[in-house]
């Protein structure tokens, strides 16, 4: 009798011990979130973490509906989101696990190396039409924009764009990656993408949000120096009925080890 109330505890320690995780969300955080939960799982053999990327609506939303754990977002949760968990009688917590400056990038070819957050704003609204407006060549261009979805777009629109409306007919990308390989491609495309994806493959511009007096370029060290204008936080949600669930794998996040990671991936320590 002894012998079998030890085996069943020693079972249910085993069972509760090993525990799947989803994250989900922000497509930004999909790099981050995808190498924490690899070092995670390696440090706790017992536990599983998933992570799928869909964009930051998507991500809060899964949560809402209980088929992710943790909502990766690249943007403050809003409002109307809010209340939709409160109305069906739940309530969210809210981790920063890093941050991020966001690039705009063109292709390699283009002359063009500075751009005033007024110019930006013009491009993407559809003001300016044309690169030899803004010193380029004679090429028309070709905005790109993350889909509605995309915590990303509205963080864009917020701060560069000062909530006015993106240009009708905009290109419309579902991933970070498909803006990156759209731009490599195409010699008058300009587009966003978070630091972490910045590569050979495309130009990043410099930035001025003091009318032109100053230009700064997207770095890691300018976005910690708060020289670099467009940065903004990285956010997992999680429900407060869930939060024993997940507490191992965000204080891994937030450990020194997590926030090492955190600079490896091309994002900004919240240390």
């Amino acid at each position: 009798m002894k012998k079998t109330i030890l085996t069943a505890i020693i079972l249910t320690t085993i069972a509760l011990g090993a525990q799947a995780q989803r994250i989900k969300g922000s497509d930004t955080m999909l790099p981050l979130s995808q190498k924490e939960a690899e070092e995670f799982m390696n440090v706790n053999p017992s536990q599983t973490v998933t992570v799928t990327g869909g964009g930051s609506g998507v991500g809060i939303s899964a949560l809402l509906e209980g088929t992710t754990d943790l909502a990766q977002l690249s943007r403050k949760i809003k409002f109307d989101e809010k209340q939709k968990f409160q109305s069906n009688g739940k309530s969210v917590k809210e981790v920063i696990a890093a941050y991020d400056a966001l690039a705009i990038v063109t292709h390699p070819s283009n002359k063009v190396k500075n751009l005033t957050r007024e110019q930006l704003e013009d491009i993407f609204t559809g003001k300016i039409k044309n690169w030899k407006e803004v010193g380029g060549d004679d090429l028309a261009i070709v905005p790109y924009a993350r889909e509605t979805s995309s915590g990303t777009y509205e963080f864009f629109k917020e701060s560069v764009l000062k909530n006015k409306n993106y240009m009708t007919g905009i290109m419309s990308m579902p991933a970070t990656g498909a803006i990156i390989q759209s731009i490599s491609q195409t010699k008058g495309a300009i587009g966003y993408v978070g630091l972490a994806y910045l590569n050979q493959n495309v130009k990043a511009i410099h930035v001025s949000y003091d009318q032109g007096k100053t230009f700064v370029e997207p770095s890691v060290a300018n976005a910690k120096n708060e020289t670099y204008p467009i940065v903004r936080p990285l956010y997992y949600y999680y429900e407060s009925a869930s939060e024993n669930k997940v507490k191992l794998f965000i204080d891994f996040v937030l450990s020194t080890k997590g926030q090492q990671i955190v600079s490896e991936i091309g994002f900004i320590s919240v240390r």
